[in-house]
């Protein structure tokens, strides 16, 4: 219910500025030497990279304010550790930052819990069972996994049983200081990666960058996938000037997501 909010934490994101690669680089630059106002602006203009993450956590209910207020949090600490000297994108540093801010809050206001004792017992029950496995011949027992624990049959059920039950993906399996690895870390969908999410929000950055003509043209291409002949009929133009702009349009493209 949150996806079309126009106000976010006093903010109209329907009014959020957008900079080029080329004015993040020079406000990083300048950021990096002192400059507060530089860095102002880088904040300032990436708020809508929030906007979108945040679009991504929102199946868990949580309140956009909230969720936005932590995600700009992530985003500072992107600015303000970002290296100048590396050949990286702005973006593919901050995305991680802000997705990991965001997850220790939902972690830290999960209200599913297990007992770390619990959750700890069930995790060894899991890997003495992959031990096992490895050198029986048979799928090893719940009595054979207790033995090698020297726990008993009863607690190690009861562990098993205990993340069976709905776990928040923002569980930590482990941690170690700061650095935690959660539940959602260790689930994979190769159809959709940090890297393709990532993609995807580049180009819808980019589309907003094209003239609505182009939009159109660009839209019922690729996401309808009607002929450049079938377009001209539509909206009224010759079948050369759809061909014509939706070049130029996927050129714009390229060069914005490059």
């Amino acid at each position: 219910m949150y996806h079309n909010k126009v106000e976010i934490c006093g903010v109209n994101t329907s009014k959020l500025k957008t900079l080029s690669n080329e004015e993040k680089k020079e406000l990083l630059i300048k950021a990096k030497n002192g400059d507060v106002d530089a860095r102002q602006q880088l904040i300032d203009g990436n708020l809508r990279l929030v906007l979108s993450i945040i679009q991504r956590f929102t199946n868990r209910r949580e309140n956009m304010d909230d969720l936005f207020q932590v995600g700009c949090i992530g985003l500072i600490k992107a600015v303000d550790n970002f290296n100048t000297d590396l050949d990286v994108k702005f973006s593919t540093y901050a995305v991680p930052m802000i997705c990991g801010e965001l997850r220790r809050y939902l972690r830290d206001n999960n209200s599913i819990r297990v007992s770390r004792s619990i959750r700890d017992l069930a995790y060894r029950a899991l890997a003495m069972r992959e031990n096992l496995a490895k050198t029986m011949s048979a799928e090893p027992s719940i009595e054979d996994i207790a033995k090698n624990l020297g726990e008993k049959k009863e607690d190690v059920v009861s562990a098993m049983e205990a993340i069976i039950e709905p776990v928040s993906l923002y569980e930590p399996v482990f941690g170690d200081g700061d650095d935690s690895i959660f539940v959602m870390d260790q689930v994979s969908d190769s159809n959709c990666s940090d890297e393709i999410w990532l993609e995807d929000i580049a180009l819808n950055e980019a589309m907003k960058k094209l003239n609505e003509r182009e939009r159109s043209i660009i839209n019922m291409r690729f996401y309808k996938g009607k002929t450049q002949m079938e377009i001209a009929d539509e909206i009224g133009i010759s079948q050369a000037q759809v061909s014509r702009l939706e070049k130029g349009a996927l050129e714009r493209i390229k060069k914005q997501m490059s």
